[in-house]
């Protein structure tokens, strides 16, 4: 029995010789909460990574443009490239279409309008002025909103009755083409063929007032492109109104609401 008590206090002190004398409780643990704490972003970039490819549905791959992490542990934002968009967990075998609210102090926000209001913005700041019809008045404008337009819509000729008025308070105005029957439509053509004046601007006018316009419709225009992207940054219909931050808003606007939305009346 003396022996056996011995080789067991013999092993005792051979374990205790295996931790270094430099390991401290705080260092161990400085340790261990460094090695917990760095793979997080490393393992939601190799996630993402591996639903843009590999992502698919009956066999079929999707075309993802971009994967995200979203605030909500085990939840990525997918976009495709249709510019259609929905939720996913990190092996991609379940989906959720709709939108994702942080629920915060000041009450919910919508996290997935905000991404898609930034979108908008980011993709309508890479679109140079040559490609626009653009009006402004002779001061520096305040604000500038995007207008996604048809020369048959109603309500798009009744907004551009206004802009005299959104100039005089500050309101630039960027035209946009969005021929709402498709590209083999009249409107189509009508649009092409303000893009092809050499004042387009005057065009655009004439246009909105159902004016004939002399020039043809056969130079290198940007219509079809402005159309596949309003599509693809959800316009549905004209006037669709993007104000500076990226949120649409569709349909006719009083310039006096949309002043106000612009937060100039507080200016």
């Amino acid at each position: 029995m003396q022996n056996i008590t011995q080789e067991a206090e013999l092993m005792m002190r051979q374990r205790r010789l295996v931790v270094p004398p430099l390991v401290t409780p705080i260092s161990l643990l400085t340790c261990l909460l460094t090695v917990s704490l760095l793979p997080s972003a490393a393992l939601a970039d190799e996630v993402a990574d591996r639903l843009t490819e590999s992502l698919s549905v009956n066999g079929q791959k999707m075309p993802v443009e971009t994967v995200t992490e979203t605030p909500m542990e085990g939840v990525y934002h997918v976009q495709l490239e249709s510019g259609e968009a929905f939720y996913s967990n990190a092996d991609g075998s379940h989906f959720l279409v709709g939108d994702l609210y942080e629920n915060g102090d000041e009450g919910l926000v919508n996290l997935t309008e905000q991404e898609q209001n930034q979108e908008r913005a980011d993709a309508l700041a890479a679109v140079p002025d040559s490609e626009l019809v653009i009006f402004r008045g002779a001061e520096e404008p305040k604000a500038t909103i995007t207008v996604f337009t048809d020369p048959t819509c109603p309500y798009c000729a009744r907004l551009h009755d206004t802009i005299p008025e959104l100039n005089e308070r500050g309101i630039a105005v960027h035209y946009m083409a969005f021929p709402r029957a498709g590209m083999g439509s009249q409107a189509a053509t009508t649009l092409q063929q303000v893009w092809c004046s050499d004042n387009r601007s005057e065009a655009m006018t004439q246009a909105k007032e159902g004016e004939a316009i002399s020039s043809a419709a056969d130079c290198d225009n940007p219509v079809a492109g402005q159309y596949d992207l309003g599509k693809a940054l959800g316009v549905q219909g004209t006037p669709a109104i993007i104000l500076p931050n990226g949120q649409m808003v569709p349909g006719f606007v009083p310039p006096e609401r949309l002043s106000a939305m612009l937060g100039l009346d507080d200016a």
